[in-house]
């Protein structure tokens, strides 16, 4: 089982990135919701650090967009309105079309049986919406890797990072069955054509197909 994305996985080198990957996965995970209050000191005490390296996160999370900084009353989770969601598909689009462009010209065999087995990993685990969710982000970021572009990957990883949240409660309590393995196959049969237009166009296809359905969902939910 894969739990980290492959191409990036270290461990936190500082307290602030602590406090950072602790308030990233809160968020992502839903624990923390749009329009929560985050005061630094309760979680300092639950990481077991000081106030600072949390603030630090917090400013960093605010240049995501995650959270919003307000003078002397801490941070609050941001979330995404539908507009704004739309927004971040658009830019994934875009931003994945263009990875899976430069892709096609590197990708081996290894890369393609690596694919395989994170497929079937989000296979094993439909019944955890938690955890498929988890492995289908791990599944895009590994792919998008293979472009080996450091800069295209940071972006394309801060917007998964703004989605996960309402991904997770979609899938929860939406009606969108959790396989989506012959939409994947088809991205994964696009590479091995060595087809730039090609791939692009299915990885495309492929996250704007989710926007309808999601958005409606979220309608539904405000």
């Amino acid at each position: 089982m894969l739990t980290a994305p492959l191409y990036a996985q270290r461990q936190p080198v500082t307290a602030e990135e602590e406090a950072y990957n602790f308030l990233l996965g809160a968020i992502c995970a839903g624990r923390y919701c749009k329009g929560d209050r985050l005061v630094a000191e309760d979680i300092a005490a639950e990481i077991g650090t000081s106030r600072m390296p949390v603030r630090e996160a917090f400013r960093r999370l605010d240049a995501q967009g995650l959270v919003t900084l307000r003078p002397n009353r801490g941070a609050v989770v941001s979330g995404l309105d539908i507009e704004e969601m739309r927004e971040v598909f658009e830019m994934r689009s875009a931003l994945e079309g263009l990875a899976m462009r430069v892709a096609v010209g590197k990708v081996t065999e290894r890369h393609l049986t690596l694919l395989e087995r994170l497929l079937d990993d989000m296979d094993e685990c439909r019944d955890d919406t938690a955890q498929w969710v988890v492995r289908h982000r791990i599944f895009h970021e590994y792919l998008c890797s293979i472009s080996e572009r450091p800069r295209l990957m940071k972006q394309i990883v801060a917007l998964y990072s703004l989605i996960e949240a309402p991904m997770r409660l979609w899938l929860e309590h939406g009606e969108k069955p959790l396989s989506g393995r012959e939409e994947h196959v088809q991205i994964l049969t696009a590479l091995r054509s060595r087809d730039a237009d090609l791939a692009e166009r299915v990885i495309r296809e492929h996250i704007e197909g989710t926007l309808p359905a999601l958005t409606l969902f979220l309608q539904t939910e405000q």
